[in-house]
């Protein structure tokens, strides 16, 4: 064996070490020699002894490598370990703001001016509500420079019962409104040429008083899973102080299904109206309307990627039951959307149009000072054509800009009433302090864009305006629709306790028509009639409040801060400076 071999030549040199030892011993003295070093020593790679990272070696016993298997003997170990349980990282939150289920207001201000409104709700078993709403709105007027009366009152009570679950809601309304308001738009051209006395009697001779009562019943029903997704229905029965009654019934129900994986909507419009008027303008002949208005219009939408486009189509037909002819109308229904650049730009347009029912109890509430003489009918929509582009220029700042060309056959325009030649109907409306409605062909174009911006939780802002023109067809003007209308608001949180806000809003011109007398005629009554411009006008609002606690409120209001003495409508001037003091309290049964 080389092992063996190796021991031996290991002895051997022991040996030898060991003699050499003994013989130095014995002759200590060994000489001097001299060296003489010609140059000094340079070592190389070569000279030197290299060991290889991976030595080889050559014992047979290393050239076989065992295999090795591992065995694992497995056995449970009873375990009493129990982890602790986690808790969550705590959070500073800020105290919530307890939500109340019921309120009341109260104000109070100049030109006796008093601002009422009470809600009221309980939710009952079986997840049933009740609900009541109470508002008052009035005036004791005192606008300088009128010869009649200008108070004016606004009282509303509305009762709802309903249920809400899962797959179905619906809710049962009735409710009552009662409105006064007086005509007092006198032309103080009709009498300026009056002597005091007869000043007197014309003026004493005049009730300018009148009141409107609405009495109103609807309901809603809503189900989750099923063909019928909604219905609505309402019946309205409005009159006024002068025999004038209307029946209104309008019910809207929408069906949803699929047809071949297709969505189809189809929404249904069924609008009944009735009524009449005692008298025309002059008092002779009584006034009768009524109309059934049946419309379909189905609808199916295209979804694929940023693109979603609603195709659909509307058939109306309208029967006359009083005057007039019945029509049968086909109107479009489409819209789009595109998200160019996510919610950051979103582009739209559409072409839509529609059968409007007009109703005496809407002109009111859009013009209280009409008079109960109106001619009453629908307006034809053909179309509102339409591109827009809204979106985010910051995440909180929105945008909305949009062009739209719109064309409406019978669309109603208000213009001021004259004083009839025989002025036999001697009511408190026929001294040309009232309005008309009359009816023609209108297309609009119009371009409107608003801004809003939310700086922080505390600041908000928002701005919009709207540009029109108008083509009428027989019409000299489009009485009384303004150009140009802007408006403008900011509300901020000053502190956890106090809060204010304001608004302004600006209408440009409008036109109508002004009547007086000639005075070259004089003491023989003629009218005369002229195109009169009435004047833009803003108004500037503003209001401060104070949380006293989570339940109580008080609050300052101001109304046409700027004192501008406007006229809305012609010879109908505002009151100046309104302010407003009042509280506002949440409470809960």
């Amino acid at each position: 064996m080389k092992i063996n071999f190796q021991y031996k030549i290991a002895i051997v040199t022991v040996l030898l070490g060991t003699q050499i030892t003994f013989a130095q011993k014995k002759d200590e003295n060994i000489g001097t020699e001299v060296v003489n070093v010609v140059k000094p020593y340079t070592p190389t790679i070569s000279d030197a002894f290299k060991v290889k990272e991976t030595p080889s070696l050559e014992d047979d016993d290393n050239t076989k490598k065992e295999n090795i298997q591992y065995n694992i003997f497995s056995f449970p170990v009873a375990s009493t370990f129990t982890p602790s349980k986690g808790k969550a990282a705590g959070v500073d939150k800020g105290k919530q703001e307890k939500l109340y289920s019921n309120y009341a207001t109260l104000a109070a201000g100049n030109y006796g001016n008093i601002n009422a409104e009470l809600f009221v709700t309980q939710t009952l078993e079986s997840g049933d509500y009740v609900g009541a709403m109470l508002r008052h709105l009035s005036s004791q007027g005192g606008i300088k420079d009128l010869d009649l009366d200008d108070k004016f009152s606004n009282s509303s009570i509305d009762l709802t019962y309903g249920s809400k679950s899962r797959n179905l809601s619906w809710n049962a309304d009735l409710g009552y409104q009662r409105q006064m308001y007086n005509w007092y738009g006198l032309n103080p051209l009709f009498y300026e040429n009056f002597i005091p006395a007869d000043k007197d009697a014309f003026i004493n001779g005049i009730d300018s008083k009148q009141t409107y009562q609405t009495i109103s019943l609807g309901g809603r029903l809503a189900l989750g899973e099923s063909v019928l997704k909604e219905a609505t229905i309402k019946f309205n029965r409005f009159s006024d102080a002068f025999s004038s009654g209307e029946n209104r019934l309008v019910a809207k129900p929408s069906l949803a299904f699929d047809v071949m994986d297709e969505k189809i909507k189809v929404d249904f419009v069924f609008d009944y109206i009735n009524g009449k008027f005692d008298k025309d303008y002059n008092g002779i002949t009584e006034l009768k309307y009524g109309y059934t208005n049946v419309g379909m219009k189905p609808s199916f939408q295209i979804n694929k990627d940023d693109l979603s486009v609603n195709l659909g189509v509307g058939f109306f037909y309208s029967m006359a039951t009083e005057s007039g002819k019945n029509k049968f109308f086909i109107y479009p229904n489409i819209t789009a959307s595109y998200k160019v650049v996510g919610d950051l730009m979103v582009a739209y347009a559409g072409a839509e149009g529609a059968l409007k029912q007009n109703s005496y109890q809407e002109l009111v509430q859009e013009n209280f000072f009409v008079s109960p003489t109106l001619g009453i009918g629908p307006t034809d929509q053909k179309f509102d054509i339409y591109v827009g582009l809204k979106g985010k220029l910051a995440n909180t700042i929105g945008y909305n800009i949009r062009g739209s060309l719109l064309n409406e056959g019978g669309k109603p325009m208000f213009i001021s009433n004259q004083i009839p030649f025989s002025n036999n109907n001697k009511n408190g409306y026929t001294f040309g302090n009232s309005f008309n409605v009359v009816y023609d062909d209108v297309k609009t174009v119009s371009f409107y864009g608003e801004l809003k911006a939310d700086f922080s939780k505390n600041v908000s802002f928002g701005v919009n305006g709207t540009f029109s023109s108008y083509t009428t067809d027989t019409q000299e003007e489009a009485w009384n629709l303004p150009a140009l209308q802007l408006g403008a608001n900011l509300d901020f949180n000053i502190t956890d306790k106090w809060y204010a806000g304001t608004s302004v809003f600006f209408v440009g011109e409008r036109k109508d028509i002004n009547y007086k007398n000639d005075p070259v005629s004089f003491p023989l009554t003629i009218i005369l009639s002229e195109t009169k411009t009435l004047d833009s006008y803003f108004d500037l609002n503003a209001h401060v409040g104070y949380k006293y606690n989570d339940r109580l409120t008080f609050f300052v209001k101001g109304n046409n801060l700027a004192n501008q003495n406007y006229q809305r409508w012609i010879n109908y001037p505002v009151q100046g400076v309104q302010g407003l003091l009042g509280a506002n309290y949440k409470f809960d049964f």
